[in-house]
């Protein structure tokens, strides 16, 4: 249960950072629509996520892992669409979010395994 807490924490915590940093992205309606955000991107990251890292094995053998960025922008771009209060306009930043949520994630997965 803590991990999908962490994710939802994560997601939160990572669109907040895109919309203060990264030119394009907008989040309508404060905090609770940021908690939304951040709720739709834990469930996406803890269910689906996996299954989709699964099916796409041998994709992501074959890039020697980078397809796993285009499986993390498609995640990023799933909640966008979700949720109208969400705005990403354009590749870039959306890359720009990936990234930053990428990072969050890398870190908190590198505190999950040193527990």
């Amino acid at each position: 249960m803590s991990i999908f807490i962490g994710h939802i924490l994560i997601g939160m915590l990572g669109f907040w950072l895109s919309e203060r940093f990264v030119p394009g992205v907008a989040i309508a309606g404060g905090i609770r629509f940021l908690a939304i955000s951040g709720l739709i991107f834990g469930i996406l990251n803890f269910f689906v996520k996996p299954v989709l890292d699964f099916l796409s094995l041998p994709l992501k053998i074959l890039t020697f892992g980078l397809f796993s960025l285009i499986l993390n922008m498609f995640m990023v771009w799933l909640v966008d669409v979700l949720l109208i209060e969400l705005t990403i306009e354009g590749l870039v930043p959306l890359f720009w979010t990936t990234l930053i949520l990428w990072g969050l994630n890398f870190m908190y997965r590198g505190n999950q395994l040193r527990k």
